[in-house]
C-alpha cells in the first residue's frame, strides 16, 4: 500500500495542476464528440468502467491493498457524487447544450468549495477577498445563465435546455460537495491510484441503471459508432479519466480544496477555445464579460493562500540567506 504524500513537490503540483487545467478543459469537447456515437449513460459507464478496470489492474499488479471496505465504501460516495452526478449531468446536458457554454456554467463548482468546505469557514469567510470572490462569482454565473435562459425560452429546445441548465446548478454541488467528502473521509494513508479506480468504477455502475430504464441498449449498436467517437472516448478514459483525475485526487490530498477548485474557472476557457476552434458555436459579448468575471473570482478567492505562500517564502529565504 502506497502511503499518500505528505508533502509534495512543487513541480509535481504545478504538473498535476497542468493536466486538470488543461485536459479537463478539452474534456468538455470531447464529450460532445463521443456523443456523436454513444448515448450519454452507456457512453458513462463504458468511459469509467474501462478507466477504472485499467488503473485498478495496475494495482493489482503492483500488489496493492485493493480490497478494504470501509475504504471501498467512502470512495464509492465520492465517485458516485463526483463522476456519477457531477460528470453525468454534464455528459447529459451536453446533448443539447454547446459544450463551451457547460463549461462556464460548471464554473460554479469554485464557489461551492469554498460554501460546503466546513472545516475550512473560519479561514475562509474572514477573509475579505474569499468573500469578495464569492460575491464576484456570482454576480458572473447569473451574467452566463441570463442570456442563455431569455435564449432557451426562445428555442424550440427550451424545455429541454432549462432542464439542463436546471441539472448544471446540481451538478457542481454534488461535485464539490464528493470532493470534499472524499478529502476528509478517505484514509490519508491509502492509496491515491486504488482510490481512483474504484470511485471510477463505482461510477460507471451508477450509469447502468439510466442506460436501462432510458432504454439505450435497445438502439444502440457497437459497430455503428463512428472512428470520432471511438478516438474521443478513448482520449476520455486515459487523459480525461485516468491522468487528470488522477491528477484532481492527489491534489486533493496535498492541497486546500478551495485551491484545487480553481481548475473549474480555468477548463471554460481551454472549452471554448477549443469549441470556437473546431465547432460552429459562437460566445456572445455578454458571455465573455461573465467568463472574465467568474476567472477574476478565482483570484480573490485564493489571494489569502497566495500572499501566505509568498510570506512563507520570504522567511525562508531569510533563514537560508545569511544577513551581512
Amino acid at each position: 500500500m502506497i502511503p499518500a504524500p505528505k508533502t509534495a513537490s512543487p513541480l509535481m503540483v504545478y504538473l498535476a495542476f497542468a493536466i486538470v487545467y488543461v485536459v479537463w478543459g478539452s474534456t468538455y469537447f470531447f464529450i460532445q464528440k463521443a456523443l456523436a456515437g454513444f448515448p450519454p449513460f452507456i457512453l458513462g459507464t463504458f468511459r469509467f468502467l474501462v478507466a477504472g478496470g485499467l488503473l485498478m489492474s495496475w494495482c493489482a499488479l503492483k500488489g496493492e491493498q485493493i480490497f478494504n471496505r470501509k475504504n471501498i465504501k467512502i470512495t464509492a460516495v465520492g465517485g458516485i457524487l463526483m463522476l456519477g452526478l457531477g460528470n453525468g449531468i454534464v455528459i447529459w446536458v451536453e446533448q443539447f447544450i454547446p459544450s463551451g457554454l457547460v463549461a462556464i456554467m460548471v464554473a460554479s463548482a469554485a464557489i461551492w468549495f469554498v460554501i460546503l468546505d466546513k472545516p475550512k469557514w473560519r479561514e475562509n469567510f474572514k477573509s475579505q477577498s474569499t468573500l469578495a470572490g464569492l460575491i464576484i462569482g456570482f454576480i458572473g454565473v447569473i451574467l452566463l445563465f441570463g442570456e442563455q435562459m431569455i435564449h432557451s425560452f426562445n428555442s424550440h429546445q427550451s424545455t429541454k435546455q432549462i432542464i439542463g441548465m436546471s441539472l448544471l446548478v446540481v451538478g457542481p454541488i454534488a461535485w464539490a460537495g464528493g470532493s470534499l467528502y472524499a478529502k476528509y473521509k478517505t484514509d490519508p494513508d491509502s492509496s491515491v491510484t486504488v482510490n481512483t479506480a474504484w470511485q471510477m468504477i463505482a461510477a460507471g455502475l451508477f450509469f447502468i441503471p439510466g442506460s436501462i430504464f432510458s432504454s439505450e441498449y435497445k438502439t444502440f449498436q457497437w459497430s455503428q459508432v463512428p472512428l470520432d467517437a471511438w478516438l474521443s472516448i478513448g482520449y476520455l478514459i486515459i487523459f480525461g479519466s485516468i491522468a487528470a483525475f488522477s491528477a484532481y485526487v492527489w491534489l486533493l490530498k496535498v492541497r486546500p480544496a478551495t485551491q484545487v477548485s480553481t481548475y473549474a474557472y480555468v477548463n471554460p476557457v481551454v472549452a471554448i477555445l477549443l469549441s470556437l476552434g473546431f465547432t460552429n458555436e459562437k460566445i456572445t459579448f455578454i458571455q465573455i464579460i461573465g467568463l472574465f468575471v467568474i476567472l477574476g473570482s478565482v483570484l480573490l478567492i485564493n489571494l489569502v493562500k497566495y500572499r501566505t505562500n509568498a510570506k512563507v517564502l520570504i522567511a525562508e529565504e531569510e533563514l537560508i540567506i545569511p544577513k551581512v
